[in-house]
C-alpha cells in the first residue's frame, strides 16, 4: 500500500515537471511569435512611410513627383530615343542621381549648409539650412547632380544626405535642332517640339526616327547664323527640303537655345520662327502667283507687261524698286521682280481664282505637321480685289517659311502638291506624286526655267554655284509695324532650287531686320543677304551627299538660254 502510494506521488511529480516544461515551451513561443509580429509591424510602418508618407513630402516639396518603385523606374528609363534619317542619336535618356536630405538624421544642419553651397553655389545657404533642419523626411536639395558632385557630398560624411537614381533627356546635338527637336521636363514629360508630339509613343520607350539629316543642319544653321550675324538681324530662319518627298532635311529658327536648359531660355529663343513665325515675305511668293498666272491664261511665255506707271490702289500706289521705262514680258517682270507686272498678272488671274490658288498650296491655313507648334495665317478678310494685287507679290498675306517652301515644292517638281513631314516614313518615295496636281507639266517647266533666269541673270545672281544650275527667287518685305510698313525694317529672303533640269531640293533662308553693310553699299535685300546663304549651303550639300556637277547641255538650260535669247532680241532692248 505504501509503495503504491510512492508510485503515485512519483507519478504526480512528473506530470508536474512535463507541465512546467510545457508551460515554459508555451511561453518561449508565444514570445518569438511577438517578436516576429513585432518586425512584420516595423517593415509595414516603414513600408508606409516610404511610400505615401514621403512619397506626399516629396510631391508637396516642389510639384514634381518621384516613385522608388522599380517598375516607375523602368517606365521613365524606357522613353525612346530620337534619331535623324541616318540613325545619328538626337536625344536620349541617361540614368543620373539627385540629392535629398532626410533632416532627421542631419547631425550638423550648418555645416553641412556650408559645405554644401560650395559643391552647388546656385543654392542658397539659408534656403539649404531651412531644409537640413527642417524635421521633413524627405526633402529635395538639388535635382540632377553630376558624379564629381556626388563624390564631393559623399566626403561630406553626413549621414542624412542621400541620393535618388533618376533619368534625364540628353540631347548630343546640343542646339543643333532645337525647335523641331523639343525638349522634356524634369520629369521627362515632352513639352515642345517631337518631344510633346510624339511623347506618348516615346514613353512608352518606341523610338523616333526623323527625317533630318544631322549633316545638312550642322550646315544650314551654321549659314543662316553666318548671315543674322553678318547683317546685325535680330532673328533668322532657314529650310531645306526634298521637293518630291517633302522631306524636312533640315530646319533652323535663330536665335535657338540648348534643350537641357530650355527653362533659362528667352521666349524669343523659344520661339519657333519657322512653324510659328507668320510674316509677309515679299516677292518669293511671285513664283507662285506666276505659276497661277500661266496655269489660268492661255498665253505664251513672252506676253509683255507695261510697267512705266505705278498701278493706283484706293489712297496707295503699287511701284516697282527699279522703274523700268519701257513693257517688259513675263520673264523679265519675274527676273527683275517687277510688282507692277505681277499685279497686272494678278488681274489678269482674278481674285477668286488666286486666292483658292494660294488656299490649294497649303498657304491659307495651319500647316498639318507634326511639330504642334504651327501658326495659323494671317489672311485678308474680306479679300478685295487690292488684297489679290498686294498678295500676288507677298503683301496683305503672311505665312510661315516652312508653308512658302513646301509650296515652291510644288511648283518646280513638276506640279504635284506635297505635304511638308518631319518623322521618317518609309513608304515616302512611294507615296511622292500620287494624284494631287496643282499645276501642269508645261507650267511647271516654264517656272523652272523662269527660276533659272534669276539666278543666271537677275535679282538672285549671289547664288550661282557653278555646274549646279540653282534656280530661285528674291523677296524683300517691309515689316508692318503699328499698323504701318516700316522702309528699315525688313524681312530679306530667298528660295533656291536645285538642280533646276531635275529638282532635288529647296532651301529657304529668311533673314528678319538685316542692316545695310558698307561692303553691300548700304543694301539688305535679299538679293544680298540670303541669296549668298543659300549658295553656301548648296556647296557644302552636293559635298555631303556626293552630287556630281551636271553636264552641259540639259534641256532645261537650252529653254533657258533661248528665253534670253528671245528676251535681248524684243524692240528696245
Amino acid at each position: 500500500m505504501i509503495r503504491l502510494r510512492q508510485m503515485r506521488r512519483s507519478a504526480l511529480k512528473l506530470e508536474g515537471e512535463r507541465s512546467s516544461t510545457l508551460d515554459l515551451a508555451r511561453g518561449r513561443l508565444v514570445l518569438v511569435s511577438g517578436f516576429f509580429i513585432l518586425a512584420y509591424a516595423m517593415l509595414l510602418v516603414r513600408a508606409f512611410d516610404l511610400t505615401i508618407i514621403q512619397g506626399a513630402a516629396r510631391e508637396g516639396d516642389n510639384g514634381l513627383r518621384y516613385e522608388r518603385s522599380g517598375a516607375a523606374d523602368q517606365v521613365v528609363a524606357k522613353r525612346g530615343n530620337i534619331y535623324d534619317r541616318n540613325g545619328t542619336l538626337m536625344a536620349t535618356t541617361l540614368k543620373i542621381s539627385s540629392l535629398y536630405a532626410d533632416s532627421k538624421f542631419i547631425a550638423d544642419p550648418e555645416s553641412s549648409a556650408k559645405q554644401l553651397i560650395e559643391i552647388f553655389p546656385d543654392l542658397a545657404y539659408g534656403d539649404v539650412l531651412q531644409k537640413l533642419q527642417s524635421g521633413k523626411r524627405f526633402v529635395w536639395l538639388k535635382r540632377r547632380i553630376t558624379p564629381a558632385q556626388q563624390h564631393a557630398v559623399l566626403l561630406i560624411g553626413e549621414p542624412g544626405l542621400e541620393f535618388e537614381y533618376e533619368y534625364q533627356r540628353f540631347y548630343p546635338q546640343g542646339a543643333m535642332a532645337a525647335h523641331m527637336l523639343g525638349y522634356a521636363s524634369l520629369d521627362n514629360q515632352g513639352l515642345a517640339g517631337i518631344e510633346r508630339s510624339f511623347d506618348g509613343l516615346l514613353s512608352q520607350g518606341r523610338d523616333v526616327k526623323l527625317t533630318l539629316d544631322v549633316r545638312l543642319q550642322h550646315v544650314l544653321r551654321r549659314e543662316v547664323l553666318s548671315a543674322m550675324d553678318d547683317f546685325e538681324a535680330i532673328g533668322a530662319a532657314g529650310v531645306i527640303m526634298d521637293v518630291n518627298t517633302g522631306e524636312v532635311l533640315a530646319a533652323s529658327s535663330l536665335p535657338d537655345f540648348n534643350p537641357h536648359n530650355a527653362g533659362d531660355a528667352s521666349a524669343d529663343a523659344l520661339f519657333n520662327r519657322v512653324t510659328l513665325g507668320v510674316y509677309e515675305l515679299g516677292s518669293v511668293f511671285k513664283v507662285l502667283s506666276t505659276a497661277a498666272f500661266f496655269e489660268t491664261r492661255d498665253v505664251p511665255i513672252g506676253v509683255k507687261f507695261d510697267v512705266t506707271q505705278p498701278i493706283k490702289v484706293g489712297r496707295f500706289s503699287i511701284n516697282d524698286y527699279h522703274a523700268a521705262d519701257h513693257a517688259l514680258s513675263a520673264p523679265e517682270v519675274f527676273m527683275h521682280s517687277s510688282n507692277i507686272g505681277t499685279a497686272m498678272m494678278a488681274q489678269a488671274i482674278g481674285t477668286e481664282k488666286l486666292r483658292a490658288f494660294y488656299q490649294d498650296l497649303g498657304l491659307l491655313s495651319p500647316l498639318d505637321f507634326e511639330v504642334k507648334e504651327v501658326a495659323r495665317p494671317l489672311v485678308p478678310s474680306p479679300w478685295r480685289e487690292a488684297n489679290t494685287l498686294t498678295a500676288s507679290y507677298g503683301h496683305g498675306v503672311a505665312t510661315t517659311p516652312l508653308q512658302l517652301t513646301a509650296a515652291v515644292s510644288s511648283i518646280v517638281n513638276g506640279g504635284y502638291i506635297i505635304q511638308p513631314h518631319l518623322v521618317m516614313d518609309e513608304r515616302a518615295n512611294e507615296k511622292a506624286h500620287e494624284d494631287i496636281r496643282i499645276i501642269s507639266p508645261e507650267t511647271a517647266q516654264r517656272m523652272r526655267a523662269l527660276l533659272r533666269l534669276v539666278v543666271s541673270d537677275g535679282t538672285g545672281s549671289k547664288a550661282e554655284v557653278k555646274g549646279y544650275r540653282v534656280g530661285g527667287k528674291t523677296g524683300t518685305a517691309e515689316k508692318l509695324v503699328n499698323g504701318r510698313y516700316d522702309n528699315k525694317k525688313k524681312l530679306s529672303s530667298f528660295v533656291g532650287v536645285f538642280p533646276m533640269d531635275d529638282p532635288q531640293y529647296a532651301i529657304y533662308i529668311a533673314v528678319d531686320e538685316p542692316k545695310g553693310q558698307k561692303r553691300t553699299w548700304g543694301y539688305a535685300t535679299g538679293g544680298w543677304v540670303a541669296a549668298p546663304a543659300v549658295a553656301n549651303v548648296i556647296k557644302s550639300m552636293v559635298s555631303i551627299l556626293g552630287i556630281t556637277p551636271a553636264a552641259d547641255g540639259s534641256s532645261q538650260e537650252r529653254f533657258g538660254e533661248s528665253l534670253k535669247q528671245y528676251i535681248s532680241t524684243k524692240e528696245g532692248h
